[in-house]
């Protein structure tokens, strides 16, 4: 629990990784495998179910939603879900992000002195999430601010829910204290609202809610509303908050390296010259060292660090993972920034910022021991859009402005990696830059 207080839980599980190897005991009844054979033995299609972990991340007055579920329940919610993120789908979302990206650039070029990138692209997931989730509802670009305060508000939810879920237990009582309840109503206040309004507009576009609602009836039992509603507020929750977690790491590690900024400039004035769209996602393919870059970024900074564990079901014999035996009721954890490290793996120079590694046929990391957005039947359902809001964001931002640290005001950029804090997602200082339109 204190670990998880402070934010260093992936950093001091690592540690312990470097000192003892790669199967860890952390707990009572908890190991930490960092090994690529608990990737498919743990998370994948014969793998683990869910352990107690997750039950805290259960609002105790509304029903569970994708990320807490387990079993058949999962799988047949996982199946609307599906659906909203075909390729399909991603198309009709290619213009809902290119309006969003868009208003950013503006933003940003509109802006006089140093402005935090970190927070203004969390402005436009969040915006962009809910045109996704609700066919819109939220203007924290066009206010250039988080007026509700729900950044504030995602970020306490997301300390409390870390350090509660090492004691699922006690879990549904805590909850009713107080200052714990109150972001939890915020969050359901704002979930409620947006189903309203959605319901209210009806079905103007193909957004997620027309698919999590089946609106097309393809079920043969509409989904309760309930659920509905408990999944719309998740996708801006989840969706908001690991992407700009990622482009920010992004822009940072680009910045931090020069170098790689100058290669990634003229692969987008390539891809992209004067007069393209640098929107136009049938050239992402194209995007070879943005994409190397990215995979760089989520491989040293995971947006979700640590993960949580699954559990060695009781009514079992046990399982064998990793060359170890693994009793019945233990609690697994095979943690990405663990894993992302280990040289075994990703060598050389794993701590460093390489994308030629995921380029030069010589340097090929071990693909399986990559995993950025979990693996298997339960892996982040929506990894194709955060890759696709990535590479254009990306892309645009890189074609129509000159960014770079602003060292000026007292921001210290060598100190910004050490302050991401894992709790369970990434939380995030501000990343200090100046900003101008490119001539």
């Amino acid at each position: 629990m204190w670990l998880s207080w402070t934010g260093d839980q992936n950093v001091f599980v690592k540690s312990l990784h470097d000192r003892y190897g790669p199967v860890v005991r952390i707990g009572p009844n908890e190991v930490s495998i960092a090994d690529v054979d608990a990737v498919t033995s743990v998370l994948g299609a014969s793998g683990l179910p869910k352990g107690q972990y997750y039950d805290a991340r259960r609002d105790p007055n509304a029903p569970g939603n994708l990320i807490s579920m387990r079993g058949e329940d999962h799988a047949n919610r996982r199946r609307l879900w599906n659906r909203g993120m075909s390729t399909e789908s991603l198309k009709h979302y290619e213009e809902v992000i290119a309006n969003r990206a868009q208003q950013l650039v503006e933003q940003l070029q509109s802006s006089t002195g140093p402005v935090d990138l970190a927070r203004w692209i969390g402005f436009f997931t969040f915006d962009f999430m809910g045109d996704m989730a609700f066919g819109g509802g939220f203007t924290m670009l066009e206010d250039g601010g988080d007026r509700a305060g729900l950044w504030e508000v995602l970020e306490r939810f997301a300390i409390m829910v870390a350090v509660v879920c090492h004691i699922p237990w006690a879990s549904q009582t805590l909850q009713m204290l107080p200052a714990v309840s109150r972001d939890i109503k915020t969050l359901r206040k704002v979930g409620i609202e947006s189903a309203t309004n959605r319901i209210k507009s009806g079905s103007t576009s193909k957004d997620l809610w027309y698919h999590l609602s089946d609106e097309a009836g393809l079920e043969k039992v509409k989904p309760p509303m309930k659920n509905v509603i408990a999944d719309g507020a998740l996708a801006i929750i989840a969706g908001a908050d690991t992407t700009a977690s990622a482009m920010a790491s992004l822009f940072y590690l680009l910045l931090s390296h020069p170098e790689y900024y100058k290669l990634l400039r003229e692969e987008v004035d390539t891809v992209f010259p004067p007069g393209e769209d640098p929107l136009d996602t049938s050239k992402h393919n194209e995007l070879t060292f943005m994409n190397a870059c990215i995979n760089e970024t989520l491989r040293l900074q995971p947006p979700v660090p640590t993960s949580g564990p699954r559990v060695v079901p009781r009514d079992s014999s046990g399982k064998v993972i990793a060359d170890r035996y693994i009793p019945p009721g233990t609690q697994v954890y095979v943690p990405p920034y663990s894993l992302h490290r280990d040289p075994r793996y990703f060598s050389p120079s794993p701590e460093r910022f390489m994308p030629e590694r995921w380029l030069d046929p010589k340097l090929q990391p071990n693909a399986n021991a990559f995993i950025p957005f979990s693996y298997g039947p339960a892996n982040c359902v929506g990894k194709q859009l955060a890759k696709q809001e990535m590479l254009m964001v990306t892309s645009l931002l890189i074609q129509k402005l000159d960014i770079d640290f602003a060292i000026d005001g007292g921001f210290n950029p060598r100190l910004w990696p050490e302050r991401l804090k894992d709790y369970f997602v990434t939380i995030r200082d501000p990343l200090m830059v100046k900003v101008t339109s490119r001539q």
